[in-house]
């Protein structure tokens, strides 16, 4: 029986939905570009850490109703780059790096040029930097969003003011964008495992989590920020001298 001609015209809405999804997350990155420049970081702060919550979210629905697409894939990497890549650097120059004239901004330029260029490998390898192991290629974009913000972290959780400390916050961030395109290996989560023994340990720092985040939310991005380093930190010394080979 031959389809109804309107019909071919029309795409089923759940189809849409992962798209849709994304836009959400890409407007979330540019409001937090719009209330960085307007010196609200910890609302900008929260607008990226939900706009990487979202990032996870638009490929799953996507699988989940069979409507993954090759515009669905671009509009993901287009707005990672604005969320993960641009929105970031813009939140660390208007916190800290202002006052340091160009200098700061060429670490900005460096931490959103490695975002760009993770994406862009990250496209091309699609299928492949993942398939069959465990370990993406490089730090992802979304985690180098939020390592990039560290500086950003410790200085709400009152830990220490890197306002004051402008080149090692300049560092900071190219050091994160250089990791972005390096060759280390870093975990990927779909695939991780927990042992057994662990699950117990596992649950309890999830209550301890939660606790942080309704109490101490900068506190605890900021100690995820450190265990995420502590995790690469073998990988990065196995691989010293080698980290772009």
């Amino acid at each position: 029986m031959a389809q109804d001609p309107q019909n071919r015209d029309r795409m089923p809405f759940l189809h849409l939905l992962p798209n849709l999804v994304t836009i959400a997350g890409m407007c979330l990155g540019l409001t937090s570009i719009r209330y960085a420049m307007a010196e609200r970081f910890e609302t900008a702060a929260l607008l990226i850490l939900l706009s990487a919550l979202i990032d996870g979210l638009d490929g799953l629905i996507a699988r989940r109703l069979h409507a993954t697409s090759d515009f669905g894939a671009e509009l993901d990497s287009l707005s990672d780059f604005l969320c993960f890549g641009v929105a970031p650097g813009v939140l660390v120059y208007q916190f800290a790096l202002s006052g340091t004239d160009s200098l700061g901004w060429i670490f900005v330029l460096v931490f959103a040029a490695s975002t760009c260029l993770r994406l862009a490998r990250f496209n091309v390898m699609r299928g492949d930097e993942t398939g069959g192991t465990r370990h993406f290629i490089g730090v992802p974009a979304p985690a180098g969003a939020m390592l990039g913000l560290f500086p950003v972290f410790v200085s709400l959780a009152n830990i220490v003011d890197l306002r004051e400390l402008p080149v090692l916050t300049a560092f900071w961030l190219g050091v994160v964008g250089l990791l972005m395109i390096s060759r280390i290996k870093t975990f990927s989560p779909k695939t991780l495992r927990v042992p057994r023994p662990m699950v117990g340990i596992l649950l309890m720092a999830t209550v301890i989590g939660i606790g942080l985040i309704f109490s101490r939310i900068w506190l605890f991005l900021a100690l995820v920020d450190l265990i995420y380093v502590v995790f690469l930190m073998p990988e990065i010394l196995r691989r010293r001298g080698r980290l772009f080979a």
